[in-house]
C-alpha cells in the first residue's frame, strides 16, 4: 500500500471511529438525560417539573433525530438502460471493465453538469444498490475520451469503498443536523457538544472525501490517462460557472412563456459564444492561480487535482474523439422528461418545441409588447429621438413602480430596473418597423437591419444614467434613421 492509499485509509479509519463516537456521545447524554430525573425522584424524593420536562423532551429529541431513517431513492432524472443506449452503455462496461468493477444496477439521465455514483436505498448502506447520475450538460461539453476518463473517476469511487462509506458518513451527517436543528427550539446549552461534534466530524470527513477525489483521480489516470482528465476537469469547471447563468438567463424565460428549446445544444452554444467563453476561460485561469483549499470543502481545489495529476502517465491520444453527446440516442425526448421539474408555469407536455433562432419573435417580442403596455403611461409621446431628455425620469419612474412593496432601493438600482422597460420598449418600436430581433444563445440581443445594429439594452441604462450623451444617441439615430420611431403606440 502506497503512502497515499495508507494515509486515505487511516482518515477513513478515523471517520468510522467519529462516526461511531458520535452515537455513543448521543446516547450518552440522551441516557444522562433520562437517569436526572429518575435519580432525582429515586434518591432524592423529590421531583422538580420543569428538570424532568427539561430532561424527557431534550433525551426524546436525541433519540428521535438519531434513529436511523430508510434511504427512499427518488430517481433523479430519466432512467437509461443498455437497449435504448446501446453506446453509452458500451463506454461504461468498457470502464467498469477496466477498472475491475461490476455496472451499476441503474443509470440516470440528470439535468447537473456532473458524474457521480452512489449507493442508495435500503438502510445506513444495507440493501442498498449502486446508482449513477449522468448530467446531460457534461455530455454536451466533454469528448468521448475525457467522459471515458470522467466516468473511470466514479469508478474509481466504487473502486474505493468510498460508495460503501458514504451512506454511513450521510446518515451521521443527518442525524447531527437533525439532533441540532431539534434542539434549538429547546435548549441552547444541550446544543454545545453536538455543535462542537459536528463540527470536527465535519472537518474530518470531508478531508477524507477530498483525499478519495484525489485517490480516485489516480485510478482513473493509470486507467485511460492523466491528459484526457485535466482536460475533462477544466472544460467541466468552466461550464459549472456558466450553467446558473445559462438557466436563468436563456433556458428559463423560453420555459415560461410555454416552449421547449433544445437544451444540450443550447448548452453548446452558450459555452462557445465569445462573450461566455471568455469570461469563463479568465475564471477558470483566476481559480488556478488563486483558489485556496477550504476544511469543508468536498473536492480539492481544480489547481490541486491538476498538480497530482501532471505527474501520471498522460496516456495515448484517441485517434477519433467525438463529442460525448453522440453516444446518446432520442436525445430530445430525454430533454423533455429532464426538463419537467423546472417548467415554471406549464406542463412539461403542454411546452411547444421551438429552435433557438426562432426565441427572439415567438418569446422576447410577445413578452416586450406585454411589459410595454402595462407602463404605457409613462411612455407616452416619447420617441426615439427625444428619449435622451426624459431617459431619466422614465427609468427611475418605472423602477419605483416594479420596486417590491416597502423595500427601499438606491436610485441607482431603481434606474437600472427601469431601464430595462425602456429598452424593451425601443427593441419593440424597432421591430414594428421592421428590424429583426437576432437573439443567439449566451450573447446580447440585438436589433438589426441589414449591416446595421443597435443593442437596446445597452443603450438604454447608458442614457438614463447619463453615461452616454445626447449628441452621441442623436447622431445615432440619425444615421439609422430611426429618430422618428414612437416608443408609446399601442404594440401591435
Amino acid at each position: 500500500m502506497d503512502r497515499r492509499s495508507a494515509s486515505l485509509a487511516a482518515r477513513a479509519l478515523l471517520a468510522l471511529v467519529l462516526m461511531i463516537g458520535f452515537y455513543i456521545v448521543a446516547l450518552g447524554i440522551a441516557f444522562l438525560l433520562l437517569f436526572l430525573p429518575y435519580a432525582e425522584f429515586v434518591y432524592g424524593n423529590r421531583l422538580h417539573p420543569k428538570l424532568a420536562f427539561f430532561c424527557l423532551v431534550g433525551a426524546a429529541v436525541i433519540l428521535w433525530s438519531i434513529m436511523p431513517r430508510w434511504d427512499r431513492f427518488v430517481p433523479p432524472g430519466p432512467a437509461l438502460d443498455a437497449g435504448s443506449q446501446p453506446r453509452l452503455f458500451e463506454l461504461i462496461r468498457g470502464v467498469a471493465g477496466a477498472t475491475r468493477q461490476d455496472m451499476p444496477s441503474e443509470v440516470y439521465l440528470v439535468i447537473d453538469l456532473n458524474a457521480s455514483v452512489a449507493q442508495r436505498g435500503g438502510i445506513m448502506g444495507f440493501g442498498s444498490r449502486r446508482v449513477m447520475g449522468l448530467g446531460l450538460p457534461l455530455l454536451q461539453v466533454l469528448t468521448t475520451s475525457e467522459l471515458r476518463a470522467v466516468l473511470s473517476h466514479e469508478f474509481g469511487h466504487y473502486h474505493g469503498g468510498d460508495t460503501r462509506l458514504g451512506p454511513w458518513i450521510y446518515k451521521t451527517r443527518g442525524a447531527i443536523a437533525r439532533t441540532l436543528q431539534g434542539l434549538a427550539g429547546h435548549s441552547s446549552m444541550l446544543q454545545k457538544p453536538f455543535l462542537w461534534y459536528g463540527k470536527m466530524f465535519m472537518r474530518v470527513t470531508l478531508a477524507v472525501s477530498r483525499r478519495q477525489e484525489l485517490s480516485a483521480d489516480a485510478l482513473a489516470a493509470r486507467t485511460v490517462g492523466a491528459r484526457p482528465l485535466m482536460d475533462g476537469l477544466r472544460k467541466i469547471h468552466g461550464a459549472a460557472l456558466a450553467m446558473g447563468a445559462y438557466l436563468s438567463t436563456e433556458v428559463s424565460p423560453v420555459l415560461s412563456a410555454g416552449f421547449l428549446p433544445p437544451f444540450a445544444d443550447g448548452f453548446e452554444r452558450f459555452m462557445s459564444s465569445e462573450p461566455i467563453n471568455r469570461s469563463v476561460s479568465g475564471e477558470v485561469d483566476r481559480v488556478m492561480k488563486e483558489a485556496k483549499s477550504n476544511p469543508y470543502d468536498t473536492h480539492p481545489p481544480l489547481r490541486e487535482r491538476i498538480a497530482a495529476l501532471q505527474g501520471l502517465p498522460a496516456g495515448e491520444p484517441p485517434h477519433e474523439d467525438p463529442p460525448a453527446f453522440t453516444l446518446v440516442a432520442e436525445i430530445q425526448a430525454l430533454e423533455r422528461r429532464l426538463l419537467a421539474p423546472i417548467a415554471e408555469r406549464n406542463a412539461i407536455r403542454d411546452l411547444k418545441p421551438i429552435r433557438w433562432e426562432e426565441v427572439g419573435e415567438r418569446v422576447y417580442l410577445p413578452q416586450w409588447a406585454e411589459v410595454v403596455r402595462g407602463k404605457a403611461e409613462h411612455f407616452g409621446s416619447l420617441t426615439v429621438s427625444t428619449l435622451p431628455a426624459k431617459a431619466h425620469d422614465v427609468a427611475l419612474a418605472i423602477g419605483r413602480d416594479v420596486a417590491p412593496a416597502g423595500a427601499v432601493f438606491p436610485d441607482e438600482d431603481l434606474i437600472r430596473r427601469g431601464a430595462w422597460f425602456i429598452a424593451a420598449a425601443l427593441a419593440l418600436a424597432l421591430a414594428r418597423s421592421g428590424w429583426a430581433i437576432r437573439a443567439l444563445v449566451g450573447e446580447p440581443i440585438l436589433l438589426t437591419r441589414g449591416s446595421d445594429t443597435i443593442d437596446t439594452f445597452a443603450s438604454a441604462p447608458a442614457l438614463a444614467s447619463g453615461q452616454m450623451t445626447a449628441e452621441t444617441w442623436q447622431r445615432q439615430c440619425a444615421e439609422l434613421a430611426i429618430a422618428d420611431f414612437p416608443l408609446g403606440a399601442p404594440a401591435g
